[in-house]
C-alpha cells in the first residue's frame, strides 16, 4: 500500500488524494506540518515539500504534479489524463495556472506571518496581481463548460478545484467567486464529489517560527 504524507490545508496534497480516491487506490495518510521541526519530510523529499508518496519498496515520489503524472502512467484505469495530444497540453495549462496561483498566494501567506513592520506592499501586490491573472485566464479558458477538459473529470479540475478551494481557507477575503461565477460553478460541482467531500483543507498549526 502506498504511503501519502500530506498536509491537511495543502493544494498540492489535495490533487493527490483526489487522484487516489477517484482512482480507488488504497494508501495510508500521514498528516504532517512540514514547517515544524520534527517533520519527517526530509527524509524522503531533498526538497522538503509536500505530498510524499511513499511505494512498498520504499521509493519516494515528490512534487505534485509529477506525483500525479506518476500515477496515471502506473494506473491508467480510469484515465484522469485525456488521450488527445491538445487536450493533454490543455490540462498541463490548467495545471501549470492552478500551481502557479498557490504558490503566489503561499508566498503571500508567508509575507504576512512577518512583522507587519517588515512586510513589503509591493511584493504582496506583485503576487497577489499574478493569483487575479492566474484565475481570469482560467475562467476565460473554461468559459461555459462543465468541465475544464472535455466532457468528464480530468487533472485539470482536479488541480483548480484544489486550487480555489485553498483560496477559501488561506484566503477567505478573496473575491473569485463573485468575479468568476463560472469558477464557482464549477467548484460546486467538484465539490459534490466524494472525492472532494473527503479531502477538504483545513488550518494546521505551525508550532515553530518560520519567518
Amino acid at each position: 500500500m502506498y504511503r501519502l504524507i500530506s498536509a491537511t490545508p495543502s493544494p498540492y496534497a489535495r490533487k493527490v488524494r483526489i487522484q487516489l480516491a477517484e482512482k480507488c487506490i488504497p494508501f495510508e495518510l500521514i498528516t504532517e506540518v512540514p514547517w515544524n521541526r520534527d517533520t519527517e519530510t526530509p527524509k524522503y523529499n531533498p526538497l522538503e515539500k509536500l505530498p510524499v508518496l511513499i511505494c512498498d519498496d520504499g521509493e519516494s515520489v515528490y512534487e505534485s504534479r509529477f506525483i500525479n503524472e506518476w500515477v496515471e502512467f502506473k494506473h491508467p484505469t480510469p484515465a484522469l489524463m485525456p488521450k488527445d495530444p491538445d487536450a493533454v497540453l490543455l490540462t498541463k495549462r490548467f495545471e501549470i495556472l492552478a500551481d502557479g496561483i498557490c504558490d503566489a498566494c503561499v508566498l503571500v501567506f508567508w509575507e504576512r506571518a512577518r512583522a507587519e513592520t517588515a512586510q513589503s506592499r509591493e511584493w504582496t501586490a506583485r503576487q497577489l496581481r499574478k493569483a487575479a491573472g492566474g484565475l481570469r485566464e482560467i475562467s476565460r479558458m473554461l468559459g461555459d463548460h462543465e468541465y475544464c477538459v472535455g466532457d468528464r473529470l480530468t487533472l485539470a479540475d482536479i488541480a483548480v478545484g484544489s486550487c480555489i478551494g485553498w483560496l477559501n481557507v488561506r484566503m477567505p477575503e478573496n473575491t473569485w467567486r463573485e468575479d468568476h461565477p463560472n469558477l464557482a460553478a464549477l467548484q460546486d460541482r467538484l465539490e459534490s464529489r466524494p472525492s472532494f467531500q473527503a479531502t477538504v483543507p483545513y488550518a494546521q498549526v505551525i508550532s515553530d517560527p518560520v519567518v
